[in-house]
């Protein structure tokens, strides 16, 4: 069955931002880290450069807060019209407090309410089916959605099944109701909480709270079974992109984009092989800035920006930590 938007407004993307820090942590780098090379790397995730943030003093909301207020200049948007604010993240500053909430008062967004949204990879994904049945619901004109991870914070850099991966940035979108009349499709989201231990930080929620045996076992730093991963994110990201393409009666052929998340390289071969998709038809940009877990498709987005034309088919896909996973179809309306 298609999704129906029981509403006659439409929310559309209307302005893109992105911030990634200057630092870059190059495949060279880690070979003096850990025991890897480049060739390995690049074999088998098609990396070869990350950012990192490394201003101890700086969190995820620093680089958020850039991406928002590239939004707001190129729009020449008063903050105080934004409506909402969501942040999208793993590593949000702190616990307890949100991210979003920061980051809304820091760029001026005064009647903005705002909140923090977790679901790993998914994060933007799952954030932008909240941003459009936002505006959707006629409630809200102006909605701001980031996508923001310092994976820097939560990665052990002697551990090479991770340190690899993940690099660090920031991207943001802004979601109005359609004056075009493209714009927010369709989505088809789902999760799996079987897949919890394979893809976690075991310590410092109420499960295993911090202390002396969590900090000593390294349990605050990223975990990853690497293999179980891939294997679901292919199997259920295609079948995820399939739903969207068969429910909406779309041709493969008339495809602008497939956005897919930016995990590893063989990941995205893999989708858009069984999709049946070139690669002139598949956003990347892994290659240099690895993954970004929440921030990820709005980079492309931002990366993207000049080539894409109203009307364009975006097809999105995700796959992150819990497990959480899907897709989206979009109308690009600028």
């Amino acid at each position: 069955m298609n999704y129906i938007n029981p509403s006659p407004l439409k929310a559309a993307i209307t302005a893109v931002g992105a911030y990634v820090p200057e630092d870059k942590l190059t495949n060279a780098d880690l070979e003096k880290m850990v025991d890897t090379n480049n060739e390995w790397i690049v074999a088998r995730t098609g990396i070869s450069e990350r950012r990192i943030l490394k201003d101890p003093t700086k969190g995820s909301s620093y680089m958020a807060i850039k991406a928002a207020q590239e939004i707001l200049k190129k729009r020449k948007l008063n903050p105080a019209e934004i409506d909402a604010v969501i942040v999208a993240t793993i590593t949000p500053d702190m616990n307890v407090a949100a991210t979003a909430a920061y980051v809304a008062s820091e760029i001026g967004a005064t009647n903005a309410f705002a909140y923090d949204l977790q679901a790993a990879c998914s994060g933007f994904l799952f954030g932008m089916s909240n941003a459009s049945s936002m505006i959707a619901s006629g409630r809200y004109k102006k909605v701001l959605l980031i996508g923001a991870d310092k994976m820097s914070s939560i990665i052990d850099y002697s551990d090479r099944a991770t340190c690899i991966i993940f690099g660090d940035g920031a991207g943001a979108v802004l979601f109005e109701p359609s004056e075009s009349g493209y714009g927010w499709e369709d989505e088809y989201l789902r999760s799996d909480g079987s897949g919890r231990m394979f893809l976690n930080i075991k310590a410092g929620g109420s499960l295993f709270p911090a202390s002396e045996e969590t900090l000593q076992g390294g349990m605050h730093n990223l975990y990853q079974d690497g293999k179980t991963v891939f294997k679901y994110a292919v199997s259920e990201m295609t079948n995820a992109v399939e739903q969207i393409i068969e429910r909406n009666e779309i041709d493969p052929e008339n495809i602008s984009y497939l956005v897919p998340h930016q995990a590893n390289k063989r990941i995205i071969d893999a989708i858009s092989k069984r999709v049946g998709l070139n690669d002139q038809k598949v956003m990347s940009n892994i290659e240099y800035f690895g993954n970004t877990t929440a921030a990820t498709l709005p980079l492309l987005l931002k990366d993207y920006e000049l080539k894409l034309s109203p009307g364009d088919r975006l097809v999105f896909a995700a796959f992150g930590g819990g497990f959480t996973w899907g897709a989206a179809y979009l109308t690009w309306s600028y």
